[in-house]
């Protein structure tokens, strides 16, 4: 079939709209004697029955796998170069108990970016030794708990945190081990809204300033410098923004040592997936080798020991572990005009399904892309271009802008969209009263539920207008 003309440039062959493209979905998704989707050795079918849908669907050896794979990738590399790396799991991509479990069990520390995130990883039996607190406005409340509960390291953002970790810190008579987070100018190529290193933005500090901040943390006996930190961005596909950031905080990590012991390197995450058929993210042993070489190159340059590494990848390991499920509710062809005399014209078919923005809001905030594939089957009609809709009162609500589809697809079809394992369940909400969905857990043949789907019972509970504080049911 010809290619439609409203189909982005990305956008691959419609010539087989089943086909599974290894870098979009987990390592056991394949297609079972019947064509339906499995993950995990489990029916798409299955999981939509038992659960109902929307349904995120995690599939637990990958995750676990991919967790592996980075701690083996930069502890090789860094061994290689004469030194050693510690891999954080960055909870805000997605936290639960069971997932901080893998995390922890594959020998990655966690960092959490909230009180709350730090209340999980603890409650899931956590080290807390092995956690970092990060974030820009940590609350009071926030940093007495993370220094109480003894958090391996807390990132400081700014100059007034430098004096309230201090005092937390003596309070409890800790003696509490800090990294600052550096703003080195460096523009990651990514999204508008996920490049965290420019210099007009709220993350961290200036490279001019350091200098000064680091004296006022080394004036507290109550803390200890670990080193610098540097997040340039999310979703990065090639490393040279990584590269220049690891440059240029080598050269302050320099000018440090003359005033003290400077033992690390956090060089951050923001590693990307692959989310399209045209998407390529380099492997994981890419990125932690180029990353490694570099700081050894530029520390020798500047005459420097080579310090431990950090970095702090989630989504690269979670992402692509994920899978949503919906159901098609309705399907919409739509005629629309190639040129301003309406003569050329193509048609986009919407299929609209029961989730949306409130279960992924990445397409409506940063205009992200993602793929679709029937799940619950597979068809010889010939494909058809879709724009995969939520039910959201927003035209903005779209999940998947373009893709192929079977022309057959019809109300009661089950679709799949995979890499969603990062930042969607994170990101959900209530809009338009929709429940938050299930998360579920694949492996062997197995599954369960690592977090409860909501009931319209939970949102009305909420509601004081029907459920007074303190009355109960």
């Amino acid at each position: 079939m010809s290619v439609n003309p409203l189909a982005p440039s990305w956008l691959g062959d419609p010539a087989d709209a089943h086909d599974l493209a290894p870098q979009l979905w987990p390592a056991t998704a394949r297609r079972d004697d019947s064509g339906a989707l499995s993950i995990g050795g489990v029916s798409a079918r299955d999981l939509a029955a038992r659960y109902g849908t929307p349904l995120y669907v995690i599939d637990e050896a990958d995750a676990r796998a991919r967790a592996s794979r980075t701690l083996a990738a930069f502890s090789s590399a860094a061994e290689r170069h004469g030194t050693t790396a510690t891999v954080y799991y960055a909870g805000k991509a997605f936290l639960s108990a069971e997932v901080a479990r893998w995390m922890t069990a594959a020998g990655l520390n966690i960092d959490v970016a909230s009180g709350g995130e730090l209340a999980v990883a603890l409650a899931a039996g956590t080290d807390p030794a092995r956690l970092g607190l990060h974030g820009n406005n940590k609350s009071l409340a926030e940093i007495d708990r993370a220094v109480a509960v003894g958090v391996g390291a807390i990132v400081i953002d700014s100059l007034l945190e430098i004096e309230r970790v201090a005092a937390a810190a003596l309070a409890h008579g800790r003696v509490q081990a800090v990294r600052l987070r550096i703003n080195s100018g460096v523009h990651a190529h990514t999204h508008e809204y996920l490049a965290t290193a420019r210099e007009d933005q709220k993350f961290g500090i200036p490279l001019a300033e350091a200098p000064a901040a680091v004296a006022q943390i080394r004036a507290h006996e109550s803390l200890r410098f670990l080193g610098l930190h540097s997040h340039i961005g999310s979703q990065i596909l090639v490393v040279d923004g990584f590269l220049e950031a690891a440059r240029r905080l080598l050269a302050l990590h320099a000018e440090l040592l003359t005033g003290g012991d400077v033992p690390e390197l956090n060089l951050g995450g923001g590693f990307g997936i692959a989310y399209v058929d045209g998407d390529e993210a380099p492997a994981i042993e890419q990125v932690a080798d180029a990353l490694v070489a570099a700081v050894d190159e530029v520390r020798c340059e500047l005459g420097i020991p080579m310090p431990h590494l950090v970095v702090e990848p989630g989504r690269s390991i979670i992402g692509p572990a994920g899978v949503t499920l919906y159901t098609v509710g309705t399907t919409k062809d739509v005629v629309v005009s190639l040129d301003e005399s309406g003569e050329q014209t193509a048609v986009r078919r919407y299929v609209s399904v029961d989730g949306g923005m409130s279960d992924n809001a990445r397409p409506a905030l940063y205009g992200a892309d993602y793929s679709v594939r029937l799940a619950g089957r597979t068809s010889s009609a010939e494909p058809v271009l879709v724009r995969l809709a939520g039910k959201h009162c927003e035209s903005g609500d779209i999940v998947v802008q373009a893709d192929y589809l079977p022309g057959d697809i019809a109300p009661d079809d089950l679709v799949a969209v995979p890499a969603t394992g990062a930042y969607c369940f994170s990101l959900a909400s209530n809009y338009n009263y929709l429940t938050r969905p299930a998360v579920v857990a694949v492996r062997d043949g197995q599954h369960r539920v690592i977090v409860h789907g909501e009931t319209v019972d939970d949102l009305l509970r909420r509601d004081a207008g029907l459920h007074p504080q303190g009355e109960t049911q």
